[in-house]
């Protein structure tokens, strides 16, 4: 059963139902679901599917793709395996040339990357089939999916060879939002509250494979504990794997994600740069954008400022808890999260988390102050004595600044949180000289409890609820 992505849906559905060929680029991390959303919606209509090889030679890949097409039509039965690529999109054409059917045809091509290495030719040749094959047709569809980023960026989406400006759309699978992750959940009948899912998303994010390892009847401490410190846990390998299997060199990717890690708020790319210890070459700038394109790390624009000020941030869920809490405790095995979610070091980390939950659920929480239809720029802004990470700047002359807090009953602010607030609050209208109004919104787990502090600086609160909404 397909949870959410109707976004992605309806692309699809209208690529089958348009009077031209269409070639089409999915992307996204490992394990977030590309290969099962493109089976759900075109299985009726795959006629050639190829997955790539990790790690194959070229004479693997080949051989792969000969028993393919042996799969896909008996014509081919006997058919030697091709010795390079040109010969190989030779019998595609040849086995699509014999279809009869005039529907739309689908040739599903998963883990490009793997096979188009550099020394292949098979991107040159593909180019070649889509530019002289497919686009004399009208009825196929071309679906080229893979989990390396970088190269589905740098090679397809952004190629300057024979496929540019051919894409007919890009399609960037993002994980689940919090709504997408409780109507999965509850697919499989685990009925969570909200409370419970939202520390789980902290931890693991919105990835569909992650989040099908979670078990009915376990609370979410026993789940972490079997996933992520058992001996076996299905995510405690994870960390070096997905970066292995996303990015070339993924050495210097892990490097800016441990760097990250370290640091409470986001960092402009120049204190980036002096924490890497790395030149300004186009090395570091490449791997950055690599890590941001692929979801790991998410770059916010400061309040007033032009792009090249941007704060970066980690903000891939499992990463993050994996450095904190996995790493230093690996091989302590089962039973070893019970003893730690209790403690204070975990509290003060959901802290942190919540507002990078928060991060991406940007447009619940304009639904829920109902400013949706607004237009409104999202922003980040500090000084030497403040900062606040997100700041919603309407056209309708309010600025909403927004504080998030995570606790586990109603959010008290005591005389220490209001001088905190107060400060942001007097810091950002000193030093942005705004004329609007600025209104203090706090996003809170449970509430704000009503007391003099709430009354005199909070002008709206929403509750972690607001979060799920679709």
């Amino acid at each position: 059963m397909l949870i959410g992505r109707s976004g992605e849906i309806k692309i699809m559905d209208e690529m089958l139902h348009s009077n031209s060929s269409e070639l089409i680029a999915i992307y996204g991390r490992r394990r977030v679901g590309k290969t099962f959303l493109i089976r759900e919606i075109y299985q009726k209509h795959i006629v050639f599917e190829l997955i790539g090889l990790y790690k194959g030679s070229k004479k693997d890949q080949l051989k792969n793709f000969n028993a393919q097409l042996k799969l896909s039509s008996k014509r081919f039965e006997n058919s030697d395996t091709p010795n390079d690529w040109f010969k190989a999109f030779e019998l595609l054409k040849d086995y699509l040339n014999g279809l009869k059917s005039q529907k739309k045809k689908v040739i599903f091509i998963d883990e490009f990357p793997w096979i188009a290495t550099s020394r292949s030719k098979f991107l040159m040749v593909f180019e070649h089939f889509w530019n002289s094959y497919c686009t004399k047709r009208n009825d196929l569809v071309v679906m080229v999916c893979g989990s390396a980023a970088s190269f589905m960026v740098n090679k397809i989406i952004k190629n300057k060879g024979g496929l540019h400006n051919r894409l007919s759309h890009k399609i960037r699978l993002m994980p689940f939002t919090l709504h997408e992750t409780e109507v999965f959940l509850k697919s499989k009948n685990i009925l969570l509250s909200h409370f419970d899912i939202l520390q789980l998303y902290m931890i693991i994010g919105g990835v569909p494979h992650y989040l099908n390892n979670i078990k009915k009847g376990e609370s979410v401490a026993q789940n972490i504990d079997r996933l992520c410190f058992e001996g076996n846990g299905a995510l405690v390998d994870e960390f070096t794997e997905v970066f292995k299997s996303l990015f070339e060199n993924s050495e210097v990717h892990e490097q800016i994600v441990r760097e990250l890690s370290k640091i409470k708020k986001g960092v402009t790319r120049k204190e980036l740069l002096d924490l890497c210890k790395m030149g300004s070459g186009g090395v570091f700038t490449k791997t950055l954008d690599e890590l941001t394109e692929s979801g790991f790390v998410t770059q916010y624009q400061p309040f007033g400022k032009r792009k090249k000020d941007s704060l970066f941030r980690l903000s891939d869920e499992y990463s993050l808890f994996f450095l904190k809490f996995m790493e230093p405790n690996l091989g302590q095995g089962a039973g070893t999260w019970a003893k730690m979610f209790p403690k204070q070091s975990y509290k003060t980390w959901c802290g942190l988390m919540f507002e990078t939950v928060c991060l991406k659920h940007i447009e619940q929480i304009k639904k829920e102050l109902g400013v949706a239809k607004i237009y409104s720029i999202n922003s980040s802004w500090r000084n030497e004595n403040a900062q606040v990470d997100l700041i919603i700047d309407r056209d309708d002359g309010i600025i909403n600044l927004c504080e998030m807090k995570f606790y586990n009953g109603l959010f008290t602010i005591n005389k220490p949180e209001y001088e905190i607030i107060r400060n942001k609050l007097l810091q950002f209208r000193q030093g942005t000289s705004t004329r609007k109004n600025v209104f203090v919104t706090m996003i809170t787990t449970y509430g704000v409890a009503e007391n003099a502090n709430s009354l005199e600086l909070v002008t709206n609160y929403f509750t972690m609820d607001c979060l799920f909404e679709p």
